[in-house]
């Protein structure tokens, strides 16, 4: 209590229920309000409840009373008409309910006669001479909503907020142990292989494009379900816009997500014996990026749309074996009526992107002993078209997909976030 006091007094408005609290606990509150079968009889200062009830009739039967034990027994119906040595058996067997019943309606109606105007004039009055307009964006001649602080602003402060909150959760350790053991059990796994192996190379890549497109999805699938109280409060009180917090919400979770996968591809790249080349590396760390961020977009629209946790996972693992299977990898002849799907996914789009900048045109490797063929010639990459491919229009697909991720889980935020 000596805490709260504290706070309050720094300028915090404190709201607590206390019972039976004892009177030097009693002295610290500046406003009591006392209710009785859920209605009020008093609402006021602490220290000037002992004199309001006087006022009415109920005085203290002796001088040294604790006035919470007081309120209390009036609360409960009790009135100090009785003698101390009588207290016993009045708190005893010869209660009688009809005595107490018409001592709270007393109560309550004396409430409602003598506290409940003042305190209604005072509201009015408050609400008149505060500067209620300073929390609460006020609308212009034209109808547009007028701020206090301008988007940009709001959009610093929020960023900052937003790293502050989730940095420790980003790079907690569960986190971090539980990417560095599968990039290290990856890199064991393709020790060193060659394109002697183009096969086990080939299902590396692949695996780049499915754990960076599971791993963000579902930590993104969290975001606004557990954020949406506190966006439906801060934002009834005209605190920010929406689309400040959408975009720093959004900004601020680029470094804390990107860290993870650079650190992953740096290790499990050199690791897995992939072309040892500075440039494929580099533009192998800028794929598997843009494919966390569509990913994490995937994650963030389903969260917004769904707002519910259970929904939005079941749908997003629906969504994610889809991709999966018509990625590229496991499939290579597709009726006709469903490999359009393929288009749909970034799975697809970023294995390709994978597997084009890793092997060039004219490559070959050793398909038989003493025999050499094309690279892309293998099954697995000949699917996937990669001689005549364009990949311009697969990063233009992902970026697309990442565009529109991001502005379906806008529009949800804003459609399905509010109350309803």
């Amino acid at each position: 209590m000596v805490t709260l006091r504290r706070l309050a007094r720094g300028g915090r408005t404190v709201i607590t229920t206390i019972h039976q609290p004892s009177s030097g606990l009693y002295r610290m509150f500046d406003k009591v309000l006392v209710l009785s079968d859920g209605y009020p009889i008093y609402c006021g200062q602490a220290d000037q409840a002992m004199d309001y009830f006087s006022s009415i009739g109920f005085s203290p039967s002796f001088k040294f009373v604790n006035p919470a034990d007081f309120l209390l027994d009036l609360a409960n119906g009790i009135a100090p008409d009785v003698k101390p040595e009588e207290q016993l058996e009045f708190h005893g067997r010869v209660d009688n309910p009809d005595d107490h019943k018409s001592t709270k309606q007393y109560l309550i109606s004396s409430y409602k006669k003598n506290i409940y105007p003042i305190l209604k004039a005072d509201i009015n009055q408050d609400l008149q001479d505060s500067t209620f307009s300073t929390v609460t964006p006020s609308k212009s001649r034209g109808g547009e909503v007028e701020w206090n602080s301008s988007w940009w602003e709001q959009f610093k402060v929020l960023v900052r907020r937003g790293v502050q909150e989730r940095k420790h959760e980003s790079y907690s350790g569960l986190r971090i142990f539980q990417v560095m053991s599968v990039s290290i059990l990856s890199g064991f796994l393709w020790w060193h292989s060659d394109t002697s192996h183009i096969q086990d190379q080939v299902g590396l890549l692949f695996f780049f494009s499915i754990f960076w497109g599971f791993f963000p999805l579902f930590n993104a699938i969290f975001a606004f379900p557990q954020e949406r109280p506190m966006l439906i409060k801060e934002g009834s009180s005209g605190m920010y816009r929406l689309s400040s917090y959408y975009v720093a919400r959004t900004t601020g979770d680029l470094p804390m997500e990107l860290v993870l996968p650079t650190i992953f591809v740096t290790v499990t790249y050199w690791m897995g014996g992939l072309k040892p080349s500075l440039v494929t590396f580099v533009l192998t760390l800028l794929i598997v990026h843009l494919n966390v961020l569509v990913s994490q977009g995937l994650g963030l629209a389903l969260g917004a749309i769904l707002m519910d946790v259970k929904q939005a996972t079941t749908l997003a693992s629906v969504t994610m074996l889809v991709f999966l299977l018509v990625g590229g990898y496991y499939i290579h002849h597709m009726p006709a009526f469903i490999a359009w799907l393929k288009y749909i996914s970034f799975s697809h789009y970023c294995y390709k992107l994978l597997v084009g900048v890793q092997y060039s045109v004219n490559e070959v490797y050793e398909c038989e002993i003493g025999r050499r063929c094309k690279v892309m010639d293998f099954p697995a990459i000949k699917y996937l078209g990669l001689d005549n491919n364009n990949r311009w229009w697969d990063v233009a697909a992902l970026a697309i997909m990442l565009a529109g991720y991001r502005l379906l889980a806008y529009v949800g935020l804003r459609v399905y976030g509010k109350p309803h």
